[in-house]
């Protein structure tokens, strides 16, 4: 052991005001780091929270598709079988006979499809033959088919002639959405198809 070295016994005591100054300066440093820690825990929130709500619109709205989709396909079933329209979506979900004097019923949709899923009420807008969204749709296959109307797309009991038909909406005027949502009440007889309400 050299002079300059000196070296404790390991029963010496240590000073007490030296070991709390210590843990003081710990303590400090430690609330600084948690308080830097919640604040980028904040702002990566804060950046996060919109993406998520934008992803969650998105996927309900993959969903609308999906189920809007299959009311197609449950009216074209219906429509082959009954050779005629149906008029109301709970024809749809109770199904059909896929022959005269079946034992069962075809089922031919399901009971979630027949909500949608962006409509705080979950009711579709049924599209009858004369409402103003087929008419438009109508008219948007007919000018993308250079002004002529496929048969498949003419309702038989709805035939107007190709004059009025063509010009009712101009595919390059875009039209602003306008918000809310439609709480007219469905109306009666057939229906063509489905619109969200949203």
């Amino acid at each position: 052991m050299t002079a300059n070295h000196k070296h404790h016994p390991p029963d010496a005591k240590r000073n007490p005001c030296d070991t709390l100054a210590a843990r003081t300066g710990e303590r400090g440093y430690t609330l600084v780091a948690l308080l830097a820690v919640c604040a980028i825990l904040a702002l990566v929130l804060t950046t996060a929270a919109p993406r998520l709500q934008q992803q969650s619109q998105r996927d309900r709205e993959r969903e609308s598709i999906a189920r809007g989709e299959e009311v197609a396909e449950a009216i074209a079933v219906y429509t082959a079988l009954k050779q005629t329209p149906p008029t109301s979506m709970d024809q749809l979900i109770e199904g059909v006979e896929p022959f005269p004097g079946a034992f069962k019923k075809m089922m031919i949709l399901r009971r979630e499809a027949a909500r949608d899923p962006l409509s705080s009420s979950g009711e579709w807008k049924l599209v009858r033959p004369n409402d103003k969204a087929f008419m438009e749709f109508q008219a948007a296959v007919a000018k993308y088919n250079n002004g002529v109307l496929p048969q498949q797309y003419l309702y038989k009991s709805f035939t107007p002639p190709q004059a009025s038909i063509t010009g009712i909406v101009d595919l390059k005027e875009s039209e602003a959405a306008p918000g809310g949502e439609d709480n007219e009440p469905n109306g009666a007889g057939a229906f063509l198809g489905v619109v969200s309400r949203s």
